[in-house]
């Protein structure tokens, strides 16, 4: 292994190609998300490619560790990685003996998280990969040169910043937060941002129009009119009222359902490190040298992603039974583990071991999304094809009739949970499907 990682003659770059090509042709649409992030590698020691005391989202503190910056192909079908590059800090950069030791090639520079995130992004772009978006955090949504690089090849971006960065408008450069204080309640909807592992994500969310940044291009259509969006996309939490901020763009004008979309398309790169860690050692490698590091994290690429390919074509030409959940990429890592590289050391029957695992998460699924549908406000509440019926605890009368009873506070709010008869402690109100 050691061989094949650092001394063997292989094309890197190509077998990365390939991998792209691989994702886009499995998992392939134009309403495709690029989404970029990083994470870090906690490490022992300076010798390893990159380590140096830095932070890192792994530890949520400054350690010694390594960090590198991901490119994750997300689109319906599912995600996978398809690009990463190695951040290498000012200290290595600057000290051309600790690089050459490391086997790091002479024509590397220094270059920021940003930086990185888009040179992987054009060179996805120029070889044809179809996405019409890129998402990421605050890290990559507070670099003017990136968005500026997506606006000249007319690519929309949905990227987070801070609450104290300016955006500008009308009256100049305004703060995010400030520019927030004063919306009407009528200026927020709630909207899913996908599904969770416990329901919709359900956050409210409001939309203000910006001017052009300073130097953008301004194209017109043969109608005389030029179509480019700027917007500041606001994410209020349900509950706590804590709020999150997008910059985003569009070539063309598009609905809050899609920029709403796109955002939450961001969480598919922290499923991808979560699978790439837990399933495929991602951060196992036992490596120090440039090349070496870079064949590592192709190696676990191509495993993810044809994991996310099998589960993709799995749920597109073999749906799940009844009773069963679709097969994921952790259920397949397993049966593929027991069935091809250690069948001899199961006694158990895998496939029903298998079988039951799915079965038990098919009636957890509908029980976590009736719960969360339980506990939202009925002005939100999907309500298409459900008969809500509401009795007071106490006079058994009906939310539109007017209770006498003192226990009664509030049961035009109480919701049906479609599950039987269930008692409401905080509004003291037993609801009926």
């Amino acid at each position: 292994m050691q061989y094949l990682l650092g001394r063997a003659s292989w094309d890197t770059d190509g077998v990365r190609d390939d991998l792209r090509d691989y994702v886009t042709t499995g998992l392939g649409d134009t309403d495709a998300v690029l989404v970029v992030d990083e994470t870090g590698d906690l490490k022992k020691g300076v010798c390893t490619v990159g380590v140096q005391r830095q932070y890192t989202g792994t530890a949520g503190r400054v350690e010694n560790a390594q960090v590198a910056v991901y490119l994750t192909y997300a689109c319906e079908r599912g995600h996978a990685m398809i690009d990463r590059e190695l951040y290498l800090p000012k200290s290595w950069t600057t000290d051309p003996e600790r690089c050459t030791q490391a086997g790091v090639p002479d024509d590397v520079e220094f270059l920021t998280k940003p930086g990185l995130a888009t040179g992987m992004i054009c060179r996805a772009l120029d070889a044809g990969t179809p996405a019409r978006w890129v998402a990421g955090d605050e890290v990559y949504g507070a670099d003017p040169a990136l968005r500026t690089e997506l606006e000249l090849r007319r690519v929309g971006y949905v990227l987070a910043i801070g609450c104290d960065r300016r955006v500008p408008t009308a009256l100049g450069l305004v703060r995010a937060d400030v520019l927030t204080d004063g919306l009407p309640k009528r200026a927020w909807q709630r909207l899913s941002a996908g599904p969770g592992a416990k329901g919709q994500r359900y956050y409210d969310w409001a939309l203000i129009t910006l001017n052009p940044p300073a130097g953008a291009r301004r194209d017109t259509t043969d109608a005389g009119c030029d179509t480019q969006c700027w917007w500041l996309l606001v994410r209020r939490h349900r509950h706590t009222g804590e709020l999150a901020f997008y910059r985003c763009y569009s070539p063309e004008p598009v609905p809050l359902r899609e920029l709403v979309r796109v955002a939450g398309r961001r969480w598919t790169v922290e499923e991808s490190f979560q699978a790439g860690k837990g399933l495929i050692g991602l951060d196992e490698h036992q490596v120090r040298r440039w090349t070496s590091w870079r064949r590592w994290t192709l190696f676990a690429m191509l495993a993810h992603a044809l994991l996310a390919v099998i589960a993709a074509n799995e749920h597109t030409t073999r749906p799940a039974p009844a009773g069963l959940i679709a097969l994921t990429c952790n259920e397949i890592c397993r049966l593929f583990t027991v069935l091809v590289i250690a069948p001899c050391r199961v006694l158990a029957c895998p496939e029903a071991r298998s079988t039951w695992r799915r079965r038990h998460q098919h009636r957890a699924h509908p029980s976590h999304y009736q719960r969360q549908e339980a506990a939202l406000e009925w002005p939100y509440r999907p309500t298409a094809g459900v008969l809500i019926r509401a009795r007071c605890a106490a006079c058994r009368s009906a939310p539109s009739a007017r209770c006498s009873s003192s226990a009664r506070s509030s049961a035009d709010r109480t919701i049906c949970t479609a599950v039987g008869p269930r008692r409401d402690m905080t509004n003291n109100v037993t609801a009926t499907p």
